[in-house]
């Protein structure tokens, strides 16, 4: 199996994609180079042609993490019914916020190991990245930028906007999946997603 990885040349890919499916159960812990090899079908040492240490791994497999929470936030705000563009504005922005606490209740691991802080080696590049056009940050920003453009949020008021809608539902996000509310029961849940996206609008 690993000289038919190698032909093909897909064992980085493999390794990363072996990552992300241990992401998924276990979180960053899960993701260690080991299993990735083991899981991937090849041997320790073979793994470390291709990611120098766990730590580089980990960054590559946060990264793709990331890029899933992006393409649900795009998929959440593409099904938004048409409507005029400020109503349309503000319902993109509640889409991407519900993205977010969406995929941090119902895709656990992959959530935690997004934000769990991993670096690359800076002598050795990982060869994966998240894509620009899903970065979660670019994706809030460019909501709040359309609200701007629709009238919805005066000029004055966009300036640092995105680290108080982000904090918010990051926030939540942590209390329901790791916080003190994590036992919430659902009409609870949905009660308290409600209350801090509006509470996003109104402060906007």
């Amino acid at each position: 199996m690993e000289n038919r990885t190698y032909h093909h040349g897909n064992l980085r890919e493999a390794l990363v994609t072996a990552g992300v499916a241990l992401a998924r159960g276990g979180g960053p812990d899960a993701v260690v180079l080991r299993a990735a090899g083991r899981e991937a079908g090849v041997s320790h040492n073979a793994a470390y042609r291709h990611f120098a240490s766990h730590e580089d791994l980990l960054a590559a497999v946060a990264a793709r993490c990331m890029d899933r929470l992006g393409r649900l936030m795009i998929q959440r705000t593409a099904d938004v019914a048409p409507a005029e563009p400020e109503p349309l504005a503000w319902a993109r922005l509640e889409a991407v916020g519900r993205a977010y606490i969406d995929f941090a209740l119902t895709e656990h691991g992959w959530f935690r190991t997004a934000f769990c802080g991993a670096t690359p080696d800076p002598g050795h590049h990982s060869g994966v990245r998240t894509e620009p056009g899903t970065d979660p940050y670019l994706l809030l920003s460019a909501r709040l930028d359309e609200l701007v453009d629709t009238g919805a949020l005066p000029p004055e008021r966009r300036p640092g906007a995105e680290y108080g809608a982000w904090s918010a539902v990051h926030g939540l996000a942590h209390l329901l999946t790791d916080g003190p509310l994590h036992d919430l029961p659902p009409d609870e849940v949905r009660r308290a997603v409600d209350t801090v996206l509006a509470t996003i609008a109104r402060g906007l």
